[in-house]
């Protein structure tokens, strides 16, 4: 089982990199994570969905949604992620 804070951490990270250039030592952190818990989730498949609100030359900073797969609003995130 997963935890929903890792997941969104998760789901911010692959966005951060999907669009960056790779370089040869590739390196990242999150640099601020903060959550808003809106309904449980329980027995029930959870997917997290994120899409990139800024990208600066080292940081990007990330909305996460975490649904259910009826499409129930579980969660949000607001991510900071550092590339580099």
């Amino acid at each position: 089982m997963i935890s929903i804070r890792s997941l969104i951490d998760t789901a911010a990270m692959v966005a951060a990199w999907s669009d960056a250039s790779v370089p040869n030592n590739m390196r990242g952190t999150t640099v601020s994570l903060t959550v808003a818990y809106l309904a449980p989730a329980e027995h029930e498949d959870i997917q997290a969905t994120a899409r990139v609100l800024q990208r600066g030359r080292s940081l990007v900073y990330l909305d996460v949604e975490v649904q259910s797969v009826s499409g129930k609003s579980i969660a949000r995130g607001l991510v900071t992620y550092k590339l580099g």
